[in-house]
């Protein structure tokens, strides 16, 4: 198929890659020439200009936006729908509120132009990995541009199989799921990265309190000289805890025992706060995603080891960089 991709940055850049390897044909768009001409070394058209990038585009179209969040988003939407036409398709990638996606679909539906929200996680990885999708929107379309989220996907054979479940059983295995009408996928995405929050406190708590097993101020019964790094290695093997988190954490720990490369300041993103406003007007309890969150508004004001974990494990799994040490 051929699939337009707006925005070349860490995810976007590789995911045009990815489906090139794939054998899609891609058309792309970067206000960064430099990244444009990159991908064109590589077979993807490219232009410099929206209204020529949408040109390149055989119809009905299909353009994939892999930008920020927010007002990149929103912007990149409405700059679009002035050139698409009726029957063409907007899939929004990034990381989007869902009720942004329900109000920016009922804009584009007046023009007669389609929008799928594409929840992506799979980080600077993607490319060798493949990206976990959940999406939303019209299954028609859906259906219609399967190939496009099959080929991005990990596939059958990344993981094993769950005990029990049948084969071929749908397409969750594969690494690529329908999640339901318009915001349904972002709003997977949303509790995912909510979750992600309480796994990555978890982590960063426990070995915390292995780091300060070995701490001087302890009584000598109460001492261990536990290596860290060795134990995180352990319990990739065989461990009920094992997880890419955890071996992400490992290969930050093997490379720096101390972390002393990362400050411990602890950005968020937006979606673990979004899931905590869904909680809320669910009713529903989530002791733990609220804490992990309300740890990252104070890992800005002072840093544990904990913080320091979280900072790592971001880095390694979306190339989220923190503020040096001592900034």
């Amino acid at each position: 198929m051929q699939i337009g991709m707006v925005g070349l940055g860490r995810m976007g850049a590789n995911m045009a890659k990815r489906l090139m390897n794939g054998g899609h044909e891609c058309a792309v768009f970067d206000t960064d020439a430099a990244r444009v001409q990159e991908l064109g070394k590589e077979g993807a058209k490219g232009a410099s200009d929206l209204g020529d990038f949408v040109k390149l585009l055989n119809k009905p179209r299909a353009v994939w936006i892999m930008v920020p969040a927010g007002e990149a988003t929103e912007s990149t939407v409405a700059k679009l729908a002035e050139h698409l036409e009726q029957g063409d398709t907007i899939i929004d990638g990034g990381n989007s509120y869902y009720k942004d996606d329900v109000r920016r679909a009922k804009m584009l539906l007046i023009r007669g132009i389609h929008y799928m929200d594409a929840g992506t996680s799979g980080g600077v990885w993607g490319l060798e990995r493949g990206y976990c999708l959940m999406v939303g929107g019209e299954k028609e379309v859906f259906d219609r541009l399967e190939p496009i989220f099959k080929t991005l996907a990990p596939g059958i054979g990344h993981i094993d199989r769950t005990p029990g479940r049948p084969e071929n059983e749908g397409t969750a295995e594969q690494g690529y799921l329908y999640c339901g009408h318009i915001g349904a996928g972002h709003f997977v995405k949303m509790i995912h990265n909510g979750i992600e929050y309480g796994l990555m406190q978890a982590y960063g708590e426990g070995f915390d309190i292995l780091k300060n097993a070995n701490s001087k101020d302890l009584a000598p019964d109460l001492r261990y000289d536990i290596n860290i790094a060795e134990v995180a290695e352990l319990w990739r093997r065989g461990s009920v805890v094992s997880s890419w988190l955890l071996d992400l954490a490992a290969s930050a720990l093997h490379e720096d025992p101390t972390l002393s490369n990362y400050t411990g300041f602890v950005h968020d993103s937006g979606e673990g706060r979004w899931t905590i406003i869904a909680a809320l007007e669910e009713a529903v309890p989530a002791d733990v995603l609220s804490a992990s969150l309300y740890v990252r508004f104070r890992s800005r004001q002072e840093h544990t080891f904990s913080e320091q974990m979280l900072s790592a494990m971001r880095n390694k799994f979306g190339g989220h960089v923190e503020r040096p040490t001592g900034n």
